[in-house]
């Protein structure tokens, strides 16, 4: 890994995440595989100049299902790893900011 450009890959944003990030001050990203926390942490406080608290890292795993014919293993969804970054409560991340 080169620079802190290539650890956040881009931000999750579900219904969950939406949740979290009014109520909870976190926000969600999908990183690279060989990112570590402090690589999350240095990368997020300098792209977006804001102050973080934590960050939680989670490997996602493979949605898998399998062929109705042949009984094989389909794989559907890659695995990835995502980052959870809290942040202190009066800092935002303005790319989550929706109608409000």
């Amino acid at each position: 890994m080169s620079t802190i450009y290539d650890v956040l890959r881009r931000p999750i944003v579900t219904e969950k995440t939406n949740y979290m990030v009014t109520k909870l001050h976190q926000y969600v990203f999908e990183v690279a595989d060989d990112a570590n926390r402090t690589m999350v942490k240095d990368a997020v406080e300098k792209l977006f100049n804001v102050n973080v608290l934590r960050v939680n890292i989670i490997n996602a795993p493979a949605k898998r299902s399998r062929r109705a014919r042949s009984r094989r293993l389909l794989i559907r969804n890659a695995e990835y790893k995502k980052a959870v970054v809290t942040l202190s409560p009066e800092d935002r991340i303005p790319i989550f900011e929706g109608v409000e």
